[in-house]
């Protein structure tokens, strides 16, 4: 069973309730802003550093600025800089109302890395965005605003939507004991109900209108999810795991404090807004750098397909997407023609023999997937992500498989973790295990890693 530690959800066709937070009429306008991708955050993060780089150069120069208009356009653009950093690092995304989560370590490194790609971008003009004796100053006020902003909006918040209102799931011990803990040192938060679990939990949060469920015992995750976890983050509550010696274990990075106890968040989707924007963006890049290769290739290929196969160079299946949702696949043909001929739907085999002779290397090589490069430029798949499968097969795995389904978090793949760690014929079970590693560690960097990896299996099919 796998589980997604201090994780956002990703962008969704309806917005949570806003229940927990808010009574709709009193904040209309706010909640319509904040769910078209409002947030007051970008406003005051955007006149901090502004007033950050603006101090430091009168600090340095006075008011007699050399060259004024480059100056203020290099605030302008290093503002823009630092924000793009912070969006897709996860420092706009909506946070969870409950507990004290440190964000100077995590805003310093984004700093830092907003500060290195302005330095690269100017490299070739030789013009820098602010003086660079004026850099280290900056970074360091831009680290202090911006983690003073998050500390604002968290009690803004808080004064704007009243105080969290903590549901406490567990034994009554412990229930109790975590009720006297947040008295004592979060006296903002308001228990408004304890249980002891099972499906009262939904509906005891529904009715006390909670903002947050916090399981205070050493629960097994078997308990908390798929259910209730996907029901209450659904609704827009937050949902916290008490760490323990056990859950500890598992490598949680992001933990949390509540009441003077440690706990880390949990949701039901691996991926964020931001890194499915990210990721998207990434590899549209290597998309654009990749084309004048593969387009040739794509071209010698299918030139290669159609005198080893005959007519019909692209194989047409419906396989399942994202969300479950089914699109249409391409890929070169490595098939006879009537290689499902009764109609029953299976796999691939080693030494399948309704291969096509000369095609066999193309499977190997995974080169009959190039097609899908197309899918990639419409969004219905991605260059890295788990491989779409069968419907029919789907079903069979689902049944058989528990948390198969969450693998349809993200687009499919060309390639995945699961293709350059496993065989091509690896058994399912196992290649969903690779399938959800990757959902919890997604990267730029872990994407860029598995390109290239299947690079070198398409140059030694062996590797």
């Amino acid at each position: 069973m796998a589980f997604y530690a201090d994780r956002d959800p990703p962008m969704i066709a309806t917005p949570p309730n806003p229940l927990p937070d808010a009574d709709p009429a009193a904040s209309g306008l706010y909640l319509r802003l904040w769910q078209a991708g409002f947030r007051w955050l970008y406003v005051l993060d955007a006149i901090g550093i502004l007033a950050v780089a603006a101090l430091v150069t009168v600090v340095r120069f006075g008011t007699g600025w050399p060259e004024p208009g480059e100056l203020v356009i290099g605030m302008l653009a290093l503002t823009a800089i630092l924000q793009v950093v912070f969006y897709f690092g996860g420092l706009y995304e909506k946070q969870a109302r409950l507990g004290h989560r440190m964000w100077f370590a995590r805003v310093v490194g984004l700093t830092l890395v907003a500060l290195a790609i302005g330095f690269v971008l100017v490299l070739p003009t030789g013009r820098y965005a602010v003086p660079r004796a004026n850099l280290a100053a900056v970074g360091l006020g831009v680290v202090l605003v911006a983690t003073g902003t998050r500390e604002m909006s968290r009690r803004l918040r808080s004064r704007r939507f009243g105080p969290p209102r903590v549901l406490l799931v567990g034994s009554s011990d412990q229930t109790a004991l975590a009720a006297s803990h947040l008295a004592e040192s979060d006296r903002s938060a308001v228990v408004v109900a304890q249980v002891s679990g099972g499906a009262e939990v939904v509906s005891t949060a529904a009715t006390h209108r909670a903002t947050d469920v916090v399981f205070v015992d050493d629960v097994s995750l078997g308990e908390v999810m798929p259910e209730p976890l996907g029901a209450l983050d659904g609704a827009g509550r937050g949902v916290y795991l008490r760490v323990t010696a056990t859950t500890a274990l598992l490598g949680l990075r992001d933990v949390r404090e509540i009441g003077g106890m440690p706990y880390v968040a949990i949701r039901p989707r691996a991926l964020r807004t931001h890194q499915l924007r990210l990721k998207r963006l990434v590899e549209l890049a290597v998309l654009l750098v990749a084309t004048p290769l593969v387009v040739p290739v794509l071209i010698l290929t299918a030139t290669y397909v159609r005198l080893a196969a005959g007519r019909g160079v692209l194989f047409h299946q419906v396989r399942t997407g994202r969300h479950g949702v089914p699109f249409t696949l391409a890929k070169f043909r490595t098939m006879h023609h009537d290689a499902e001929a009764d109609g029953t739907a299976r796999l691939a085999a080693v030494d399948d023999e309704r291969v096509i002779r000369g095609c066999r290397w193309m499977r190997r090589t995974r080169l009959d997937e190039l097609p899908q490069v197309w899918l990639v430029v419409l969004g219905r798949m991605s260059l890295v992500g788990p491989r779409p499968e069968r419907p029919e097969l789907i079903a069979e795995f689902e049944a058989a498989l528990p948390g198969y389904g969450r693998r349809h978090e993200i687009a499919p793949g060309i390639t995945g973790l699961a293709q350059v760690r496993a065989g091509y014929h690896t058994d399912p079970a196992y290649k969903l295990g690779h399938d959800l590693q990757y959902l919890m560690s997604w990267s730029p960097v872990l994407d860029l890693q598995i390109l290239a990896r299947t690079v070198l299996v398409l140059v030694r099919p062996g590797s």
